[in-house]
């Protein structure tokens, strides 16, 4: 029996969501969540996908799960009930999201003692997000000792930026001592978006220049050149670029030295300030684009104008990359807003007709899960709606490695 199973993990600082795919035939198996990890009201949801078990669908338990580790071990007693436990000889490897792997990694990679400390040393680029990885590593290490652990990291995708993309203009000396430098995130989403498309529009992925939209309470925008990534929106954090749910992203430098001469915030309350209570849900209270397109669509001018700001970053990076890229064949819409708000798909296309885009309205307001063009016939840039599929991306690259 070959090995063809993996579990991919992605562990925050409250939760793991979880699949478990089959890359033989790259089905799913199971799908599952625990949330609020440290609290009395932890819940966790698990939902066996093919075999006798699915029958009985989603199966779900309330009560304190007290960490991590107490976490990873009630997804293996769920797993283990389906059959599909983590003792399975059909388990090939578990694969692991990093947010954050600096310069050092820019491919998958396989987890031993050396690797999970240099991750530990990537905290600081991401201490919201690096230390739960590494925990949800060393759990799943410590539960299978025996099979690969890989790393596939957000930033991994966008390390082929050219340096003059990757680079702040500021003094070099501080910035290689600090590592200030634009890495890009959202690297799984890019990454599998973008051969979709080429896929979608019947192309080798070499031959097609694709500007991904990754806009769900997170965004970011891409420049793919024949699926390698030049350029990409968010900096060396995920606070740069589009305007998010609570993100500002794009700001001058100089209101961080105003609200803190003038205003007096200190750096944590600036820090929370711009990542937290910034973007829609700073200019009108709603991080949701649903609430948000309702409000505007009943005459709340603050919701309006949350939402116009948001289109009108979203034109600028389309018109900036359509210029990186000098020839672009596809503007590919992805995750919650991208894949299900068909007005900001239209809000943001409207006018371009002058760089090739024009929709099909009818096509555009149709709602499906399935990838697909709602540009019209005759657009000379096709416009493209692709679901995301991370957890894919991820134990394909797994997979990938550990056969290799």
């Amino acid at each position: 029996m070959t090995a063809s199973r993996v579990l991919v993990l992605n562990s925050g600082s409250s939760s793991v969501k979880y699949q478990l795919l089959d890359m033989a035939d790259r089905s799913r198996l199971a799908v599952g969540l625990v949330e609020r990890i440290g609290e009395e009201t932890s819940r966790l949801v698990h939902e066996p996908l093919t075999g006798p078990a699915a029958a009985g669908g989603k199966r779900e338990q309330t009560g304190p799960v007290a960490d991590h580790e107490a976490a990873l071990k009630a997804v293996a007693a769920e797993l283990a009930s389906d059959g599909t436990g983590l003792d399975s000889p059909e388990l090939a490897a578990v694969g692991h999201r990093v947010v954050h792997g600096g310069t050092r990694f820019t491919q998958p990679t396989v987890i031993d003692d050396e690797v999970l400390a240099e991750i530990r040393k990537l905290i600081p680029l991401a201490p919201l997000h690096n230390p739960a990885n590494v925990t949800g590593i060393e759990v799943a290490r410590s539960l299978r000792a025996d099979i690969p652990q890989v790393a596939v990291f957000d930033t991994a995708f966008h390390s082929t930026m050219p340096e003059y993309a990757a680079r702040y203009a500021i003094d070099a000396a501080t910035a290689d001592a600090y590592s200030v430098r634009r890495y890009g995130f959202h690297g799984t989403s890019h990454a599998y978006v973008s051969r979709a498309t080429a896929g979608l529009l019947g192309k080798p992925v070499e031959d097609v220049n694709v500007i991904v939209l990754h806009l769900g309470n997170g965004a970011s925008a891409s420049a793919v050149r024949g699926g390698v990534c030049v350029e990409t929106s968010m900096g060396m954090t995920p606070l740069e670029g589009l305007v998010m749910g609570t993100r500002s992203g794009d700001l001058d430098p100089a209101v961080v030295f105003h609200l803190a001469r003038v205003g007096g915030l200190s750096v944590d309350e600036i820090d929370s300030l711009l990542n937290k209570k910034s973007g829609l849900l700073g200019m009108c209270g709603d991080n949701d684009m649903r609430e948000v397109l309702r409000r505007a669509a009943g005459g709340d001018e603050t919701a309006r104008l949350a939402f116009d700001t948001y289109v009108h970053r979203l034109k600028k990076y389309i018109g900036a990359y359509s210029a990186v890229l000098g020839r672009v064949d596809a503007v590919a819409f992805t995750a919650g807003v991208g894949e299900n708000a068909h007005q900001v798909r239209q809000a943001a296309v409207e006018g371009l007709a002058e760089l090739g885009l024009v929709l099909d309205l009818e096509a555009n307001a149709a709602r499906s899960p399935q990838p697909r063009l709602v540009s019209a016939d005759y657009a000379r840039v096709a416009v493209a709606v692709v679901p995301t599929d991370e957890e894919l991306e991820i134990a394909t690259q797994a997979y990938a490695l550990v056969t290799e």
